[in-house]
């Protein structure tokens, strides 16, 4: 939620100040002399605009605040508004910054919390906390990123704050080691910090004096103490990052290693959140080089179905062209990116990685691709590449893993499955027509080449082989989504068929039938033509899958104990 560039009372190294980002605009809580020296060194162009919300006008609240607004007016060119909590504290920002400061009003913009309307503003809050400052005293109630935000400042009483600290709140409390009667007391709010994270709120500690002796007191209250940040990263950001990794990392094993999941798919999906996370981009996909058909198409990707594309474009495509990571942080301008699922989902695509990926012996086979990096201009070449580089390994020995294992469920002869792919699609594609009582019919028939032998016997081997390689694409072309085609030895075949009765499996064997004796097949130089004969039968769940298989089989007999070259179905 707020991440802080100090979280300390008036008293310590580094003054309490928060911040947070949404839709490209920085949001500053304060701003001290030492918050504004960690502002000085971040990178504040990557801002369309600079809120500070103001408490109140403590100098350790706001001593930064007139050269923060130097450093946009003469440096970083960035607008700036300062946010008072009240008028009268907007009158005495005004006075403070013009005539303190030496701000022009031309410089900055102020107005009041009431007046802002930003969807992460909802309100101030009024408290107390010196007589000095009676009436000029504020927290805050925010929506940050869709989470409700209490922010309590410099404050005596919880009192103004207890009606927003509900379940699921993030609330961050100012508390001091010792006893004032000026701020929260850290022994005295021990029973009310318990019962706010009881309840399922977020309890953070902010302006503190002692940290050392708050955390000793407050330890089983189940606070936390606000996080810093670090190197430009926040330390509890790091942390939930981390948290992030390992509990995708975690499932990974499980369900993988441990197998609790035998979806070899569920592999990808890991890796590819896993990328998605490590970058902080919004969406990843892998992508597998299907070279058998020059295609391109996704193994994994967030909130899409399965995208099929041609290999030579694309992105991705070109990645794997070239052999070297891509990057584009314009990609409309780029003329290899493909804006048809832009058009088409409604999604503006702002930044782009990819990194080809290769097996064991260096040949290309896929890609790790992410999409639009969050709170950024964009992906950096070095540094993501850097960040990505295991989970993109890992992608690519997982991928040839998934090459041997599809390679070994296809014949190499005719590119169709095999008896091995056929038995494992029954446990994937097709289990639940196993399934007694589930309703759903499946049909399938075998066929055979009349004759083969006489091919071989009479044109060769290579002959027959493109016989082979003629009628499995034949039968192939006739296969629906639904159904799948099988070399189930020598020159037989299977058809399994979906949702579909026994009369529309016997039309389409027909149909092929048909098909195959009209066409004219170029053998090793030599135009043949060649007949089939059909068995086909409707899938029994109440049978094993060798029991309809011979049943089918038996049909196949008897058409060609018959005459040969037709259908049987009974």
């Amino acid at each position: 939620m707020l991440t802080f560039l100090g979280r300390g009372s008036a008293f310590t190294d580094e003054h309490n100040s928060a911040f947070f980002v949404e839709n490209d605009e920085l949001v500053l809580i304060d701003c001290a002399m030492s918050s504004f020296e960690k502002l000085n060194d971040m990178n504040m162009t990557l801002y369309k605009h600079i809120y500070v919300l103001v408490t109140h006008t403590h100098g350790d609240h706001v001593s930064g605040l007139g050269m923060l607004i130097d450093l946009m007016q003469f440096s970083v060119k960035t607008p700036i508004t300062i946010v008072a909590p009240s008028k009268e504290v907007e009158k005495d920002l005004k006075y403070l910054i013009s005539n303190i400061e030496g701000c022009a009003d031309p410089w900055y913009g102020l107005t009041t919390a009431d007046e802002l309307k930003k969807d992460w503003l909802i309100c101030s809050i009024p408290t107390f906390h010196t007589e000095q400052l009676v009436g000029k005293c504020y927290g805050y109630y925010l929506n940050v990123n869709g989470t409700k935000v209490v922010y309590t400042g410099d404050t005596n009483t919880i009192e103004p704050f207890e009606k927003y600290i509900e379940e699921g709140t993030y609330a961050y409390i100012e508390i001091s080691a010792y006893r004032s009667p000026v701020h929260l007391y850290c022994v005295d709010m021990h029973d009310k910090i318990a019962e706010y994270t009881a309840k399922g709120a977020h309890v953070y500690l902010m302006h503190m004096d002692d940290e050392d002796r708050i955390e000793a007191v407050l330890k089983d209250t189940g606070a936390q103490l606000a996080p810093l940040i670090q190197g430009g990263l926040a330390l509890a950001d790091i942390s939930k990052l981390l948290s992030d990794i390992f509990a995708i990392t975690d499932s990974l094993y499980k369900d993988t290693c441990m197998n609790r999941n035998k979806d070899h798919q569920k592999l990808f999906k890991y890796i590819t959140e896993l990328g998605k996370t490590i970058v902080d981009a919004d969406r990843a996909s892998f992508w597998k080089w299907d070279k058998r058909r020059n295609q391109l198409w996704t193994m994994s990707s967030t909130d899409l179905d399965k995208i099929v594309i041609p290999d030579t474009t694309g992105l991705v495509g070109k990645a794997l062209r070239t052999k070297h990571i891509v990057v584009t942080n314009d990609p409309y301008s780029d003329p290899d990116f493909n804006r048809d699922v832009d058009l088409q989902s409604g999604y503006k695509t702002k930044s782009v990685l990819v990194l080809p990926v290769a097996n064991i012996n260096g040949e290309f086979i896929g890609a790790l691709q992410l999409i639009n990096k969050h709170n950024s201009e964009g992906f950096d070449e070095i540094e993501d590449a850097k960040k990505l580089s295991l989970a993109a390994l890992v992608c690519g020995i997982a991928l040839e893993s998934e090459t041997f294992l599809e390679d070994s469920h296809h014949d190499r002869l005719t590119g169709l499955k095999n008896r091995m792919g056929f038995y494992y699609d029954f446990g994937k594609k097709y289990k639940d027509y196993l399934l007694a009582g589930s309703g759903k019919k499946m049909s399938l028939f075998i066929c055979d080449i009349d004759k083969f032998k006489r091919v071989n016997d009479t044109y060769g081997h290579n002959a027959g082989d493109d016989v082979l390689r003629f009628t499995s694409q034949l039968i192939e072309s006739f296969c629906s989504d639904n159904d799948g085609v099988y070399r189930w030895g020598g020159e037989e075949f299977v058809m399994i068929m979906r949702d579909t009765e026994l009369e529309a499996a016997v039309k389409k064997a027909e149909e092929i039938r048909v098909k195959l004796m009209g066409s004219e097949i170029n053998a090793d130089g030599t135009v043949i033509k060649c007949t089939m004969s059909f068995g086909c039968a409707l899938f029994d769940p109440f049978k094993t899958i060798e029991e309809n298989i011979s049943i089918a089989d038996e049909r196949l007999y008897t058409a060609k104990d018959t005459g040969r070259n037709k259908v049987c179905w009974e």
